[in-house]
């Protein structure tokens, strides 16, 4: 890049930087799902030092969510226009800063601030993260990346819990629910610093953003996950209800004008796409239940068994652990057994709910149910660590930068729907909160066992392989990309 003060992509690759490539983008997208989970486990805390009500609390839990899911299509078509690299270092900048004035906090108010900018600052880094990997890492080595990056996610979202647990309980220097917030600050230091690595990218000069469509998205996200996060705790009252209406009037709007846009933020191809259309549904509905998952098995282990924060989260703490592991077996497996891994995971996740429920509610249960929790966790790491490579594989070149935006969007949302309705069902009247967590778990499996269905239509079927002239569509690489990597010395980013 002509002027840059970071190194080109092909001496990026000569001087072995590229390999540093994924590691710094992995522990960005580590402290960004860190932090969806890390303040659960504060918020008592929180509310008691701030004096924070009900309501406050939800927002500053959902605030991150919400600024999160609203940007991510759209930061995905900033990140083509201007360089991912750039896109990158601002939202990291954005996190930071949010992070630092979450930590410092005097009131409630300000909390909920500084939550929604470091939502933003994640938003505009996520769809980054899949767009560097897929045009820094080469094609022979990207199954494992993407492997490697669906297995931080999902580690990242059941270690907030625990590195939360374990800050509120130890309260280092007396900071208490601070120490959680100046963590993550400390984390993202790291994919900040190592930025330098990272190619440099020039955006799409002629390439412009749909800014209509990025209003109808904006709008339409963030109308859907404020209601979700907040109704349930407010009792699902009449603007609960508008919003969502406002919220299905303008994604509504978004996707009948989206065939007619010049620069569409998602593609129309992404529509005539067996596999992506299949993938993004995958994404959506699993994480429509693991991360209810954990959110009702922390819930109920605090609210009804009385556990305190650090037991309930070291209770999780198998599988978590199993997470880790089975995360790193699944790319051999995913070689040799291709979407069939996907399908065993998820209905080993719909068993492990079902063996849960009757495990929890007494003492010796609770022993029984922590093997039971490594072989759900276990599954689970399976899962994440192959779901965006298997995805992301073989989707059509002209889909494959909408699905990379897509992918994340489908996952926060899944997330807060799931938490929404696992919440109805767990406070449903029921016999008593035994009754209540089974019932519950019941809802888990059923979402895991759509999950495996749909995982039915990830497998590969026979297709030639692309044509060189067409390798960048085919890897999801935008043309102006292809173009600079090639015209670089060395090729290649990161592995020749």
């Amino acid at each position: 890049m002509k002027g840059s003060p970071f190194p080109s992509a092909g001496r990026l690759a000569a001087g072995g930087g590229g390999r540093l490539v994924l590691p710094v983008v992995l522990c960005a997208t580590f402290v960004q799902l860190l932090n969806v989970t890390v303040a659960q486990i504060a918020a008592p805390a929180i509310r008691a030092d701030l004096g924070a009500g009900s309501g406050a609390v939800q927002l500053i839990l959902a605030g991150y969510t919400l600024t999160y899911a609203c940007l991510l299509i759209t930061a995905a078509r900033l990140g083509d226009r201007y360089g991912y690299h750039r896109l990158f270092v601002w939202g990291t900048v954005v996190f930071i800063s949010g992070s630092v004035a979450a930590a410092g906090a005097p009131d409630a108010s300000f909390l909920i601030a500084a939550r929604l900018v470091q939502g933003a600052g994640s938003g505009l880094v996520a769809p980054q993260v899949l767009s560097i990997i897929q045009v820094a890492v080469p094609a022979a080595r990207r199954p494992r990346a993407l492997g490697l990056f669906g297995a931080t996610m999902g580690v990242a979202s059941l270690a907030g819990p625990l590195i939360g647990g374990l800050l509120v309980g130890a309260d280092p220097f007396g900071l208490g629910w601070r120490s959680v917030f100046l963590v993550t600050a400390a984390v993202a230091l790291v994919p900040l610093a190592g930025a330098i690595v990272l190619p440099p990218a020039r955006g799409a000069a002629g390439q412009r953003v749909d800014g209509v469509g990025a209003l109808l998205t904006t709008v339409g996200f963030g109308a859907l996950v404020l209601p979700l996060a907040l109704g349930g705790e407010a009792g699902w009252p009449w603007w609960t209800w508008a919003t969502l209406a406002v919220s299905a009037v303008a994604l509504g709007c978004f996707a009948l004008t989206l065939p007619h846009r010049p620069d569409p933020l998602v593609h129309p191809s992404l529509f005539r796409d067996r596999r992506a259309r299949a993938g993004v549904l995958l994404v959506f509905v699993f994480n429509s239940g693991v991360p209810s998952f954990t959110y009702l098995l922390f819930l109920h282990l605090q609210s009804a068994i009385g556990y305190p924060a650090l037991t309930a989260a070291l209770t999780s703490a198998p599988f978590a652990a199993a997470a880790v592991l089975g995360s790193r077996g699944a790319p051999a497996a995913a070689r040799r057994h291709g979407a069939a891994v996907l399908t065993v995971s998820a209905l080993v996740l719909a068993g492990t709910a079902l063996a849960l429920a009757p495990l929890i509610g007494t003492a010796a249960g609770r022993w029984a149910a922590l093997p039971v929790l490594a072989l759900g966790g276990a599954a689970f790491g399976a899962f994440t660590a192959s779901v965006f490579a298997a995805v992301l594989a073989r989707v059509d070149g002209s889909a494959a930068g909408s699905v990379s935006g897509l992918l994340p969007t489908a996952q926060q949302l899944g997330g807060s729907i799931g938490v929404a309705a696992a919440g109805l069902v767990y406070f449903a009247p029921a016999a008593g909160p035994d009754a209540a967590f089974r019932h519950a778990m019941i809802y888990e499996a059923a979402v895991f066992t759509v999950t495996a269905l749909i995982s039915l239509r990830m497998r590969d079927r026979n297709r030639p392989a692309a044509p060189r002239a067409d390798a960048a569509r085919a890897a999801g690489r935008p043309e102006h990309l292809e173009r600079e990597l090639r015209e670089a010395p060395g090729g290649e980013v990161a592995g020749r």
